[in-house]
């Protein structure tokens, strides 16, 4: 049997194999570390054949060139894969949602290439999920999710400071992130936790919490790096740097290290040292605050935390005592800790909120004891190390006690020191990390479905190079000479294939079609994404309809519908196995959104699709008429961007957005809205099948045509 292959995806922030930039800005941190670090570690294990870790490219005259490279090798059989969707230039993750479902089309088709489907896909933060939902879903693998960070306890914290609710929507997409987290949730075999606080105080917020699905598996560290201070103090570059700003280099060293973010709560631990006349006079404070050149230069968030910390230090008068570093690399971090460590220094992080903090294992397995926020991993990793302190990193006062406490009682520190080379030997090296983490996933693989991409069968498919694809009703029908004009031009298209997507049920569509005089289609997706049938004798893709049945459970969705207002269901005839079908009266019947908590408050998984403000379908949470789509395109190698896609309603979004070419015809419905200024989607002026021939127009898509793929697209509204 061949070894497991693992695809990492991972998509924000700056990702390189050699010096990564951590702390460069607020997307380039703790994270990026533990999944480089992951990749490595995977690959050196011998049930491992291949790591991909899969995140963005960028093309940037401000960052390193390296970030624009297809594929860098980081280790034998680990590979860090840069796909190029949205724009070039470097974007903040906030900015990346409406590029998401490009990303998922460039995985697949990278996946296509590599000629073998990964054996589980592992995503990493809110963004990562939602890719790595859709992939799973479209391939029939396990999905596996880490939040790292979650958008639900993010805002927790900023309403809990006073933060408006309108300014975190604005500022962080909260609501988008956190739809996101419970997607992820909703489709992943396995949630992976750093501690149980995570588990059992964040995760317990979501609707789709759900305990025997999650894990406890700590980050792993790379011991070869960390380590106490032997021999002879060197006169390594960064002490040198440090020495410009301190008048007492020999004293103690309090030092934190962290990225200029707001949740990092330097300015405390500042204002903690500058009110503690004991503790200015014992230690000096070193502050890693990411790389800077600028600091007027930088993004605002950064900008603002080190204009304040900057202040701070001003009204505290603390020159000579505390540095501040302009620059530091990746190598200069271990010598950090070590520096600390031999002062008889204590590494603090006073973060408001902390899932887990590398930097306090990095720290104890250099000897240097810790300090750090009473919240997160900072629980467990003192626990199980006893090299430190718990503090409230509301409180400047009692944190500048702590800290002061720490510094004296010499013996303690000795023992703390200890205890925390031991407790990082036994509870946070990589290879217990490792093990138990393909002992998760091989329980996974084990039962795991995956749909089969190759099996074909006699269809016209075969022989076209681009395809049109159209809902029935608002799209194709509504005028007679429109519709006739459009399959005119089609019909003289040789290599173009002409599919229709729609809720109806198969004989719906096929009377539908015998009573417009339309030309028999090359394909038909049916019932809203969960039927496909090709035009030969209408045979039906049975493998699709085995694929998406994943944790549909059609009877208790019955049951839990059925205490719902509003909602009835529709005729027999409008129902399948994997689709169930409600009429809705929206003066009486709750919010889809309701809907949805509603359902994953009982562990039922299904999608929800609202259209016309009069209906609404549940369908298994792998379908839809997008999944459908690039499932088709896929098994017929017609990829996303030869396919001309439009509709006019709620159950078109999936199959519009992405590397697609969506045409939104001119009398669309309002759900629609929410489309307006993605890329890769036209807004036609003319409605029904006319709006369909302006977006082959607009895109030139009969020529052969297509927008690129740079995020400069013709096709944005």
């Amino acid at each position: 049997m061949s070894g497991l292959y693992i695809a990492l995806i991972h998509v924000h922030g700056l990702t390189r194999g050699t010096a990564p930039e951590l702390g460069r800005d607020a997307d380039t941190g703790g994270q990026t570390k533990y999944v480089l670090e992951l990749a490595r570690a995977l690959a050196g294990h011998p049930d491992v054949e291949r790591v991909d870790l899969i995140t963005r490219q960028v093309i940037d005259p401000k960052v390193d060139p390296i970030y624009g490279q297809p594929i860098e090798s980081i280790a034998e059989n680990a590979y860090i894969v840069r796909l190029p969707f949205g724009p070039r230039r470097y974007l903040r993750k906030e900015k990346l949602w409406p590029h998401l479902d490009s990303m998922a089309d460039k995985a697949l088709k990278h996946i296509r290439e590599t000629g073998r489907v990964p054996d589980v896909i592992h995503s990493h933060y809110a963004d990562a999920g939602y890719v790595g939902a859709r992939l799973a879903g479209l391939l029939g693998v396990p999905q596996i999710h880490t939040g790292h960070s979650l958008g639900r306890e993010k805002q927790r914290r900023l309403l809990d400071q006073g933060v408006d609710a309108h300014v975190i929507q604005k500022q962080y997409n909260i609501h988008l992130r956190i739809e996101a987290e419970e997607a992820a949730m909703d489709s992943a075999s396995l949630v992976i936790a750093s501690t149980r606080q995570e588990v059992e105080n964040q995760y317990s917020l979501y609707d789709n919490y759900h305990p025997r699905r999650m894990v406890v598996i700590p980050p792993g560290i790379d011991l070869s790096r960390f380590g106490p201070p032997r021999g002879p103090l060197q006169p390594v570059p960064i002490r040198c740097e440090l020495n410009r700003f301190l008048r007492h280099p020999g004293k103690p060293i309090i030092l934190a290290l962290s990225r200029a973010d707001e949740r990092k709560n330097i300015r405390t631990l500042v204002r903690a040292y500058g009110e503690n006349a004991a503790l200015r006079d014992m230690a000096n404070l070193v502050i890693i605050a990411g790389n800077r050149e600028v600091v007027g230069e930088m993004e605002r968030a950064s900008r603002q935390v080190l204009t304040a910390l900057l202040m701070d230090i001003d009204r505290y008068d603390l020159y000579g005592r505390i540095a501040y570093p302009k620059h530091h690399t990746a190598d200069d971090v271990p010598e950090l800790f070590r520096l600390a460590a031999r002062s008889h220094g204590v590494f603090v992080n006073p973060a408001l909120t902390e899932p887990f903090g590398l930097t306090l294992i990095e720290a104890s397995a250099s000897g240097l004891p810790v300090v750090a926020t009473e919240d997160g991993g900072p629980r467990d990793i003192i626990a199980n190390c006893r090299n430190g302190l718990l503090i409230d990193p509301l409180d400047a006062g009692a944190m500048g006690e702590a800290i002061l406490s720490a510094l004296s009682d010499r013996r303690r520190w000795r023992d703390w020191a200890r205890n925390g080379l031991r407790g990082v030997r036994r509870h946070y090296a990589w290879q217990g990390h490792v093990e138990n983490y393909l002992k998760a996933v091989r329980r996974l693989v084990g039962s795991r479905h995956r749909a089969r991409l190759v099996r074909r069968t006699k269809t016209r498919l075969l022989t076209v190079d681009r395809l049109v694809v159209c809902d029935i009703d608002g799209a194709l029908l509504g005028d007679r000479e429109g519709l006739n004009q459009l399959m005119e031009r089609l019909g003289s298209e040789d290599r173009v294939g002409f599919g229709i997507a729609t809720g109806r049920r198969l004989k719906s569509a096929l009377k539908a079609i015998r009573d417009n005089g339309i030309p028999m289609p090359d394909l038909l997706i049916t019932g809203v994404g969960t039927e496909i049938f090709y035009r030969k004798q209408h045979s039906e893709d049975r493998e699709w309809q085995r694929h998406i049945c994943y944790r549909w459970e059609p009877e208790r969705l019955r049951r839990a519908m059925k205490e719902i207002p509003g909602v009835r269901m529709q005729p027999k005839e409008e129902q399948c196995p994997c689709k169930l079908s409600y009429l809705v009266d929206p003066d009486t019947a709750p919010r889809p959104a309701d809907v949805v908590r509603y359902l994953r408050s009982l562990d039922l998984h299904a999608s929800v699709v609202y259209s016309h403000q009069a209906y609404l379908d549940l369908l298994p949470i792998r379908a839809s008429k997008g999944q459908a789509l690039r499932y088709l395109g896929a098994k017929w190698g017609i990829a996303p961007e030869q396919m001309l896609v439009a509709g006019n309603s709620g159950n078109d979004v999936e199959m519009l957005r992405g590397d697609t070419l969506g045409v939104v015809v001119g009398n669309r419905s309002r759900e629609l809205r929410q489309l307006e200024g993605e890329p890769r989607i036209y807004f036609a002026e003319a409605p029904y099948a006319w709006g369909v021939l302006e977006g082959i127009d607009h895109y030139n898509f009969l020529a052969g045509g297509q927008v690129s793929s740079s995020g400069d697209e013709k096709g944005a509204a």
